[in-house]
């Protein structure tokens, strides 16, 4: 590699706001983040799919397959 074109690279510790601590690679000296893996409605399993008003089911009768 070239000298002085690349930014130095630190092993860190990325604190999110749930306080799960992860130990990863930056070229920043310090990470916090608002979300994560620990705490992610997607990841945890908690998130909820809502159908308002059959907004789907009216998506899927305007724009869905139609039969000849």
């Amino acid at each position: 590699m070239k000298e002085k074109t690349h930014p130095e690279y630190h092993k860190i510790v990325a604190t999110c706001i749930c306080g799960n601590e992860i130990e990863i690679g930056s070229t920043k000296p310090e990470l916090r983040v608002e979300i994560c893996s620990a705490c992610h409605p997607f990841y945890t399993g908690t998130q909820k799919i809502l159908d308002a008003e059959g907004r789907v089911d009216r998506f899927q009768k305007r724009y869905g397959k139609k039969n000849k």
